[in-house]
């Protein structure tokens, strides 16, 4: 079946759900358009799908939606009537049609007589992962696209440890998600008739207390925040999303008296009308923020994305000026601060374990090993440090202490299985109120780490590839990296190659090893000098992505070989691309 005649089923529906039939109207004389939404359906796979919410079997609307609810209720049906009987927590953010996704997905899953235990509000995702733990649910379902533009929307599954599906459930899953056919026929019950037989169950504020209850447990010196937290003064802005309620209370109950909301981005908005992307990671987003900072002398600023599951933060410099931290930055100041914590009170565990992604600053590393705590590298995509959590529960091996990505994901204390901005922000604001008692900024707490451990400077790019080629672009690239392997970067030699798609980590002088890990469309370069270049396709986006992480004996030293090794980079992908 060509797109053309995909795009006629639709248009000749007689049911179609008459906003999706009239954004299809405003399509019909673009064909480009039209094209893109019909051609391929949604791609579905561990982490569930995102993409652009609009009409077509490519795009998010309430059909694409029901399918992959189908799915999953497919696979829950083959379960035992107990499991099945467990149901499904479902959370959404702010995001047009988040709460319609998210209502509609409850009622698939009561056609299949699967309970739903659904947010009445807007609520992070971390929240969610917690939900399915504490409510002892078998799944969970988020609406979000995270920090994506408004345009975007996605739906993530869960699994029973909070999790995202582990791979054997989640391969099932999207087995029966390819499988249905026909997406128009997707059974649904209303909601009012599900509530009557009681399945389906409107949650709110009872989960969140229990979840502000253990998010109140990340904090490690309580005195500490009793002596210096009412002298704190904090700026937090959600960016229209999530954390506008949770975050507030969080932060309130913390004990840091004197904190300030960002008023016009409390407002929960679709639009992100303040700011062109929702992205912690992006100094625009803080532009508020930072005019307020500067008039109260705030000591720090965070935001948190749509979903409240990253957190950015802005650090006031010398001259007064805010300066953005890095993810690997926020990281390696709250690892250092747990675990330095941790061995003043006594009370760092010999089985310590920390977990980062394999595109994060060695610098952890470094401080890791400092305090004999071991550090476990994994695959890209927080899933993977949730898998070594559970790993260490079931094994009684190690004590998980802190895991992260360098894409402004952290995870403090395993009640959450996701990267949690929530917890994050009340242990970020615990490291500035140490500092500060110090008489120190955390911009001289991150100054410290770097006296003690070294300079690090580290760098993420991406090359994107739109378009109905964009995928067969990418993987050519990537094929080319493969077949042409450099010697050197900047005329630093390359001495080993690691390709996590192959599993075979290949020295400058030919021996090779075998990497543990799981397969993955990644490679790495580790250059003489200590310096490493990943190159990954991302999960979520037509984009190739390229990390580059060094080091110097001075941040000038370690900057400059950060601009040599870009270079030289682009230089050569370009020179790959043609």
């Amino acid at each position: 079946m060509t797109w053309q005649d995909t795009y006629q089923l639709w248009k000749n529906n007689q049911n179609l759900d008459p906003k999706i039939a009239a954004e299809l109207r405003d399509l019909e004389t673009d064909q480009d358009a039209l094209e893109a939404a019909f051609a391929q359906p949604m791609s579905f796979g561990t982490a569930g799908m995102r993409g652009l919410i609009g009409p077509g079997i490519g795009r998010m609307n309430l059909y694409t939606v029901g399918a992959a609810t189908e799915g999953l209720a497919s696979f829950m049906d083959t379960l035992d009537e107990a499991t099945k009987r467990r149901g499904v927590a479902i959370s959404f953010d702010s995001r047009y049609q988040s709460r319609e996704f998210a209502h509609h997905a409850a009622e698939v899953l009561g056609a299949h007589n699967i309970p739903s235990f659904v947010f009445d509000d807007i609520r992070p995702t971390p929240e969610l992962s917690f939900a399915v733990r504490h409510l002892n649910t078998y799944a969970g379902i988020m609406i979000t696209a995270s920090h994506n533009p408004k345009q975007y929307n996605g739906f993530k599954i869960y699994g029973p440890d909070g999790g995202q599906m582990p791979p054997v459930e989640s391969d099932k899953i999207t087995a029966y998600v390819r499988a249905v056919k026909d997406m128009f026929a997707v059974v649904t019950v209303p909601e009012t008739k599900l509530r009557d037989q009681n399945l389906v169950t409107i949650i709110g504020e009872d989960v969140d207390e229990a979840y502000l209850s253990q998010v109140k447990s990340v904090a490690i010196d309580t005195d500490l925040i009793d002596e210096i937290g009412s002298d704190m003064t904090l700026i937090y802005t959600p960016l229209h999303g999530t954390g506008r309620v949770i975050g507030y209370r969080a932060l309130k109950e913390a004990g840091y008296a004197h904190f300030t909301m960002v008023a016009k981005q409390a407002v929960a908005d679709p639009e992100f009308p303040t700011v062109e992307h929702p992205n912690p990671e992006f100094p625009e987003a803080f532009d508020m923020a930072v005019k307020m900072g500067k008039d109260q002398g705030a000591d720090l600023l965070i935001a948190t994305d749509p979903d409240a599951d990253r957190l950015g933060a802005a650090v006031r410099m010398p001259n007064g000026d805010y300066q953005l931290m890095t993810g690997n930055q926020i990281a390696s100041v709250l690892l250092n601060y747990i675990l330095k914590a941790k061995q003043a009170a006594n009370d760092l565990p010999k089985d310590g374990l920390v977990v980062k992604s394999i595109v994060s600053t060695e610098l952890a590393t470094k401080i890791a090993a400092h305090y004999g705590v071991t550090m476990k590298n994994v695959l890209t995509g927080f899933k993977y440090i949730a898998e070594q959590i559970k790993l260490a529960e079931e094994h009684h091996d190690h004590t998980f202490l802190f895991g992260f990505e360098e894409s402004f994901g952290y995870l403090i204390k395993p009640f959450v299985r996701d990267k949690d901005a929530i917890q994050s922000t009340i242990l970020l604001a615990e490291v500035a109120a140490y500092y500060k008692k110090q008489g120190m900024t955390l911009y001289d707490g991150i100054q410290a780490l770097y006296q003690e451990y070294g300079y690090f400077a580290e760098k993420t790019t991406a090359k994107t590839f739109d378009g109905l080629d964009g995928a067969t672009q990418m993987a050519n690239i990537m094929k080319s990296l493969r077949e042409k392997r450099p010697a050197a970067f900047a005329g630093t030699p390359v001495e080993t190659v690691d390709d996590y798609q192959t599993q075979t980590a290949t020295h400058a002088d030919g021996t090779t090893d075998s990497i543990s890990l799981p397969v993955s469309n990644v490679l790495k370069y580790w250059l003489a000098d200590g310096t490493w270049i990943a190159v990954r396709p991302s999960g979520t986006e037509p984009k190739i992505k390229f990390y580059i992480g060094t080091n110097g004996e001075t941040q000038n030293a370690a900057d400059a070989h950060l601009t040599d090794y870009e270079q030289a980079l682009t230089a050569w992908v370009n020179q790959l691309n043609g």
